[in-house]
């Protein structure tokens, strides 16, 4: 009955609504024109684009500049501390001999103390020169003993090394003091192309002191365990150090020969046998020896150092070289000066250089004391010096 009166109420709604719609009064809408709308042309100015050349980019290396290895890697030392050469660690280019070692540091300290003695019993003050050489000779050997037994201590590598490369310059200075004393005591004007003694004497140890600086530097840079370049560096160095002491070496040996004229002119003259100074033989040729066997020593250096240190080069790779280009001939060097010691040639007042440095006082005195000398025994040659 409910669903009956809810339709009935709809259909009632639709009618009214239906009627009312029809009453409305009908509108009428008239046409609308639009005008046509013209469109404008718009014409572009052409833009000219210059072309742009990119330069070519090199790519970024990523390279970081490491150093590159300088040696195999490490391999476990012996009982003595020794590795191959071009491994690790490794300070010898040889396996060092510790019995060689041990006799040439007796035999160079033996002629050591020999010449401490002979000093001391001459009276020769300036033969510290040559103890000096020999010093460092003997403590080179003994650093070298040790080091045969600790192959892995650079420092006692570095010791013996530099050591042994400075020792001889003690013993070269060495002869250019005899030199000059010989020159002082032997011929009468003491001098020799209008140079004193004493001049010459400072001079050339002088230049030694050049050289010895120049050697210490280089042989310091290139020192056991130090980097490739810098050892290269420091050969290069010493080197130049040895060479130059090669050409004095060459510059005092023409003084040597010039000396030995004139001592032979003097020994035809009989003016050696008055003097009683005939002794004089022996010991220049010990002299000529000495240079002799440094120059040995010094071209063996040179040649071992300018081959290179690989192994294409067998000098530094075997000991056997060093002992018999360097060792021996330094060892006879100091030995011959035992056997004939200036002190037992050079004997008398004018066997030792006055001093330079003590006023022109004593300069002075000394020339007139020799003019005397001179005049009284030899006056034929003061004539002609005059």
């Amino acid at each position: 009955m409910l669903f009956l009166c809810m339709l009935a109420c709809f259909i009632s709604a639709a009618t009214t609504t239906t009627a009312t719609a029809s009453l409305q009064p009908q509108v009428s809408i008239p046409p609308i024109s639009i005008p046509p709308i013209t469109i404008t042309p718009i014409t572009f100015t052409p833009i000219s684009i210059r072309p742009v050349s990119i330069p070519t980019i090199t790519p970024v290396s990523l390279d970081l500049h490491l150093p590159t290895p300088t040696c195999i890697g490490t391999i476990t030392p012996d009982a003595n501390g020794y590795v191959p050469p071009g491994t690790c660690h490794a300070l010898y280019k040889f396996y060092p001999s510790f019995a060689a070692a041990v006799v040439f540091s007796i035999l160079f300290g033996a002629a050591t103390i020999l010449h401490i003695f002979q000093a001391a019993v001459h009276k020769k003050p300036f033969c510290w020169v040559i103890i000096m050489g020999g010093l460092w000779e003997t403590v080179s050997f003994i650093t070298r003993t040790l080091g045969t037994r600790a192959q892995q201590n650079s420092a006692l590598a570095l010791i013996s090394e530099l050591f042994v490369l400075l020792a001889p310059l003690w013993i070269n200075a060495f002869d250019y003091m005899v030199l000059g004393r010989m020159i002082h005591f032997f011929l009468p004007p003491h001098s020799i192309f209008r140079i004193p003694a004493s001049t010459l004497a400072m001079y050339f140890v002088s230049l030694d002191i050049v050289s010895f600086v120049i050697q210490l530097v280089g042989g310091a840079m290139g020192g056991p365990g130090s980097p490739p370049e810098q050892i290269m560096k420091g050969v290069h160095i010493y080197m130049g150090g040895i060479g130059l002491q090669e050409f004095f070496i060459m510059i005092f040996l023409g003084l040597a020969v010039k000396f030995h004229a004139q001592m032979l002119g003097m020994e035809k003259r009989g003016e050696l046998v008055s003097n009683g100074k005939e002794r004089w033989r022996w010991l220049l040729w010990t002299l000529y020896a000495s240079l002799a066997l440094i120059s040995v020593r010094i071209f063996f250096r040179l040649i071992e150092f300018s081959a290179g240190t690989d192994s294409s080069n067998p000098l530094p790779y075997h000991e056997v070289y060093f002992y018999a280009f360097d060792a021996v001939p330094m060892l006879l060097a100091l030995t011959t000066m035992n056997i004939v010691h200036p002190g037992r040639v050079l004997v008398g007042p004018d066997s030792e250089l006055p001093r330079v440095c003590c006023g022109k006082r004593r300069v002075a005195k000394s020339m007139k004391t020799v003019k005397t000398v001179e005049y009284d025994d030899e006056k034929e040659f003061l004539g002609d010096v005059v």
